[in-house]
């Protein structure tokens, strides 16, 4: 009797603590931004400048617990024609997962777009804060969705090497 309670004691501390970090990863962090948080969407240029991007219908989360957890999921009526002459296209995009009830951004499917060419990714923001690149991916019929990626400065650095040539220098602490 007495190993079958000490069994029941574990089983219940272990299904509690998984709970508490389900809790943690997929609620706890988060905040909803409101919807004039995509009044300061901006995209790169070819020269390097930093514009307003045009958004509707702007859908966002954040958290202060990871430079990586901002998701958005907007419209805009800008063309992807007019953006890919005037803006930085992004070559490497990786959109991360979001949490599950954050139903409008689905990182496989982006993914899967952009790897098809369904839809186009651009630089709107490098190294804020350092390592963190905010990417903007824009579908022809004009969805959008933004998130941030380590960029291959961050990459290095937060490993604890030098920041690599092209890079600017790491801030004090990294």
């Amino acid at each position: 009797m007495n190993g079958k309670f000490i069994a029941g004691v574990i089983v219940l501390a272990a299904a509690a603590f998984g709970a508490v970090v389900y809790y943690t990863q997929e609620y706890a962090y988060y905040e909803e931004l409101p919807a004039s948080a995509g009044d300061s969407l901006t995209l790169t240029t070819v020269s390097g400048a930093s514009e307003p991007f045009l958004a509707d219908n702007f859908r966002a989360i954040d958290a202060d617990s990871s430079p990586i957890r901002y998701r958005a999921c907007f419209t805009t009526p800008m063309s992807t024609a007019m953006l890919t002459e005037t803006y930085l296209t992004y070559l490497s995009p990786v959109p991360l997962n979001a949490p599950k009830w954050f139903d409008c951004f689905n990182a496989a499917r982006i993914g899967a777009d952009l790897e098809r060419g369904v839809a186009t990714a651009f630089l709107s923001q490098t190294n804020e804060p350092y390592g963190i690149d905010r990417v903007i991916a824009v579908y022809t019929d004009g969805r959008a969705f933004a998130w941030t990626q380590i960029n291959r400065c961050g990459e290095v650095v937060f490993d604890g090497d030098p920041a690599p040539e092209g890079c600017p220098p790491a801030p004090e602490g990294y």
